[in-house]
């Protein structure tokens, strides 16, 4: 099988893995708008915010610096990984209890609900623990294993929240003075979203456990020294993507009136979720491509390697874009069936194009990944955060969650041509630049036609979207049928 094939497979069944719990957050948005309304969703939105940050900052980059370091000391692999595991494990140990036990006074200041606090502190640390033992089943090539825990994961979180949402409410009211009656929450009922999301991590903790006593708790402080060192400027970057993927809704809540603040973020993060399709694609492909990158960096042609991927990643994340638009009123109908959400529509097209320059910027960020470099991830992603938050400062307070929009845009945007120009400044990688912002500037050009200038007429836009697909189809036919055959 060709490395393309390889990766293309890899690639299809981590996304499958990375795409369904993504789109259990698609798939409950129906259910979460309908039954929590604007202010509880919003309520939702940003404490999982919140949660995002808490990720990157209890895996510290130690998954990268993992994948890095067996790798690089091949001999030590079983120790590389008992180190790292059980470095993530104390860690995660002593966050928890340090923050169970300011947890009333975290709730105070950050103003939720203190259960809201102890649910979310939770969840974190279960799926911290949980990182490691995903992160062996990806060095190991063992995307099977790992898809199929992941996919159980969303079928516990979307069955609790079917039967906490659709099921409680009918049993309550059918057994007056049951149990059934004294869990059923009225004001609260977003509760029910974090405890689904608390359980489900904890199954899946369970089912990956056994790893734990396959790898050991060995520990090398001379490796553990190095894998920090490593994973330092990992995190620095990761900590600067979060404030990129989620300060939006944190800023929201803390820059707006305290009368609408609540229902703005509902609004924005639920017409968000829409941008979520280019999501999917982006970090489905960064799973496979990561270990990719480590284990070819050293082959002859590597680098037209590199060029290739970018340039159908780039392909394929152009023709999301368009086809999300075009067929943009369906999705909204289907997704988000409470009018009262679609004043936030405006900025899908915005989000959409971000994420893609995001997934651009993943795959330009090979070069300063497979040379040590990691200093440089840090350097750009914090460059990006800072536009993120000064646009959000200046904007959220003149045009609320447009601004956010725009700055998620121009963050993601900025990091993109600044990878590139340090990469072929350090790593040059012949990438088809002609080509790639061709389909690009194609893509984006149709789309806004389709959303702006014709309204989402369904008619113009599908043919927007076939004349795009066939020429696609024309340029690229001879180089697919050529990598198929290798």
């Amino acid at each position: 099988m060709s490395i393309f094939r390889k990766l293309f497979k890899q690639t299809f069944i981590y996304g499958l893995a990375t795409v369904l719990p993504r789109a259990l957050g698609i798939v409950l948005v129906p259910l979460y708008v309908s039954v929590l309304g604007k202010e509880q969703y919003g309520v939702y939105a940003t404490l999982m915010a919140f949660l995002i940050l808490g990720n990157v900052l209890l895996s510290y980059g130690m998954e990268t610096a993992f994948f890095r370091y067996i790798n690089k000391h091949e001999g030590e692999k079983a120790l590389v990984q008992s180190t790292a595991l059980t470095s993530v494990a104390i860690s995660t140990a002593v966050f928890l209890g340090i923050t169970l036990f300011f947890n009333d006074s975290l709730a105070d200041f950050l103003d939720f609900r203190s259960e809201f606090i102890t649910y979310g502190l939770i969840i974190l640390a279960l799926d911290a623990l949980a990182v490691l033992p995903f992160a062996w089943f990806r060095a190991n090539e063992k995307p099977m294993r790992y898809a199929v825990i992941k996919i159980f994961n969303v079928a516990i979180n979307l069955g609790l929240n079917l039967f906490f949402f659709l099921v409680l409410p009918g049993l309550a009211e059918s057994n007056p003075g049951s149990f059934w009656e004294s869990i059923l929450l009225t004001d609260t009922r977003v509760a029910y979203v974090f405890i689904a999301n608390l359980i489900a991590s904890a199954i899946t903790l369970l089912i990956v456990s056994p790893l734990y006593v396959r790898i050991g708790f060995k520990f090398s402080p001379e490796l553990w020294k190095g894998m920090i060192r490593y994973a330092m400027p990992v995190l620095i970057a990761g900590i600067a993507f979060s404030i990129n993927e989620a300060f939006d809704k944190i800023l929201l809540k803390y820059l707006l009136p305290e009368d609408i603040a609540e229902a703005e973020v509902g609004v924005y993060a639920a017409c968000y979720k829409l941008g979520v399709f280019m999501t999917l694609f982006a970090t489905a492909f960064r799973l496979g491509i990561e270990p990719f990158f480590f284990n070819h960096a050293s082959n002859e042609n590597a680098k037209q390697t590199y060029a290739t991927i970018t340039k159908y990643f780039t392909i394929f994340g152009s023709a999301i874009l368009l086809f999300v638009i075009v067929y943009i009123d369906i999705f909204k109908r289907i997704l988000i069936p409470d009018p009262k959400f679609w004043d936030a529509l405006v900025i899908v097209p915005i989000i959409l194009l971000a994420n893609l320059c995001l997934g651009i910027y993943h795959n330009l960020s090979v070069w300063y990944k497979v040379t040590d470099r990691t200093h440089y991830g840090a350097i750009i992603s914090v460059v990006g955060a800072m536009v993120t938050l000064i646009l959000n400062l200046v904007l959220i307070p003149l045009i609320s969650y447009k601004g956010s929009a725009i700055a998620t845009l121009a963050a993601y945007g900025s990091m993109m041509v600044i990878s590139y120009i340090l990469g072929q400044r350090n790593y040059a990688v012949p990438y088809k630049l002609k080509a790639i912002g061709g389909y690009l500037m194609l893509s984006v050009g149709f789309s806004a036609l389709s959303f702006y200038v014709f309204d989402g007429n369904l008619i113009i836009g599908s043919a927007l979207l076939l004349v795009f697909l066939s020429w696609i189809f024309i340029s690229e036919k001879k180089q697919l049928k050529r990598i198929l055959k290798r």
